[in-house]
């Protein structure tokens, strides 16, 4: 999440950032490698925030049955989680972006409309949302949505939620797709129900074989770029780190979930190391932010546009002092994250339990 704040951070104040990776089958020629690398190390954002949230929505379900909750009432939940999330979408995340569209699909969106799916999808056994998630991560390049009319604008709003992100018919645009990311979150989903039925010694034991997952994900992230055929929606145009690296986002392909999810796939086992030693420090800030994601996604985006809706910025920053404007911003996002978690457990059945 703090990686996520900094790509956030760059968007609105350096000339050079550049993103859109994929839309459309374009590639942004950046400005040298370094401002590449800033970007590219986002990467991890998404994937990481969409995969811990099927995890997470499995095993607080799991949890809620335990207690004795009505099924009816966890799909309710569900569905207004979802909702919540699709307002807070037009409401707090369009408005912080320059030149959106209302009614903008974005990964606040995706999550929540995947949340309302889920509502339903949960009633399949794991093993099946597991097949049915591999089988969309692996093969949504080759979706073919030419039978919805792409003219009118119902039709091409539809293709952009289900797989086809864009902004060439607005207010009909946006950029995470349904397809691949409930997938995404399929897999996520499984690896939470898995955890549910683990014990404390269980889960500390999973630190080694997500290292060999991580390390093999990145392996076979570097096969699939040199063969340069499946698995690359943005076909490598030569060797350089650059060529290797780039690869498209909009809609994600396999070779960037390859590398972004095995990267996670490395820091959770980083996360489990840390877990047996304690969290200290810059861990600490960091498992604060973890405990309040909505919140902290919401409220970064205005600490750091630092001006009202609809209000152009008057200057660009260099990189330098962004990064020290990034730095504050967190140390500022902790403390606001750990007085929302206070007032989030004072009044637990309020509309606060969905943020």
């Amino acid at each position: 999440m703090a990686i996520m704040a900094w790509d956030h951070v760059s968007g609105f104040w350096n000339r050079f950032h550049l993103g859109g990776e994929g839309v459309m089958g374009s590639m942004r020629s950046p400005l040298n490698t370094t401002w590449f690398l800033v970007r590219f190390v986002t990467h991890y954002c998404a994937p990481t925030f969409i995969f811990l949230a099927g995890t997470v929505l499995a095993y607080s379900i799991v949890k809620r049955q335990r207690r004795g909750e009505s099924e009816l009432n966890i799909s309710f939940r569900l569905i207004i989680r979802g909702i919540v999330l699709l307002v807070a979408e037009v409401l707090f995340v369009q408005t912080a972006f320059d030149n959106t569209p209302w009614l903008y699909f974005g990964v606040i969106a995706c999550i929540g409309v995947c949340f309302i799916l889920f509502s339903v999808l949960r009633k399949l056994p794991s093993w099946l949302i597991l097949f049915l998630s591999l089988i969309i991560v692996l093969n949504h390049g080759f979706i073919n949505l030419d039978f919805i009319p792409n003219d009118v604008p119902w039709g091409h709003y539809l293709r952009v939620i289900l797989h086809e992100p864009n902004f060439t018919m607005e207010p009909y645009a946006g950029l995470y797709p349904i397809f691949p990311w409930i997938g995404v979150m399929g897999i996520g989903w499984t690896f939470g129900t898995l955890l549910t039925s683990y014990s404390s010694e269980e889960i500390m034991k999973l630190r080694e074989p997500l290292n060999k997952i991580g390390k093999a994900s990145i392996i076979l992230f570097f096969i699939v770029r040199i063969v340069n055929n499946y698995g690359n929606l943005l076909p490598r145009r030569g060797s350089s780190l650059v060529d290797i690296l780039y690869v498209s986002k909009y809609p994600p392909s396999v070779a960037f979930l390859l590398w972004t999810l095995g990267g996670m796939c490395l820091f959770l086992a980083y996360g489990l190391k840390l877990q047996q030693k304690g969290y200290h420090g810059v861990n600490e800030i960091i498992l604060q932010f973890g405990k309040t994601p909505l919140f902290f996604y919401l409220t970064h985006l205005w600490i750091y546009r630092l001006r009202l809706p609809n209000v152009e910025k008057l200057f660009f920053m260099p990189m330098l002092p962004t990064l020290g404007l990034w730095v504050l911003g967190l140390f500022l996002l902790y403390e606001l994250c750990k007085r929302y978690e206070v007032l989030k457990r004072t009044y637990p059945n309020s509309i606060l339990q969905y943020i």
